[in-house]
């Protein structure tokens, strides 16, 4: 039987998201998502029919962000 801390586990070990899950956790809209993947600014993988952006894509997202406004003025996307 899996319980909720197994459930709360699993989300833990997530790699891959949604383009819908990505925005929630960048804190942007699901259209900027896809307009970023369209731009090849953020990296995303096809399976099957579907579009999912690993935790790995998005962690380098965020870091290109930081270093950009680590300059003097911070670049925007």
């Amino acid at each position: 039987m899996t319980t909720l801390a197994d459930v709360a586990e699993l989300e833990n070990l997530r790699l891959l998201f949604t383009p819908e899950q990505a925005a929630v956790v960048l804190s942007i809209g699901r259209s900027k998502v896809y307009d970023l993947m369209r731009r090849g600014e953020l990296r995303s993988l096809r399976i099957g029919g579907s579009r999912r952006v690993s935790v790995t894509a998005l962690r380098e997202f965020v870091d290109r962000l930081e270093q950009a406004c680590s300059e003097p003025v911070c670049a925007r996307f």
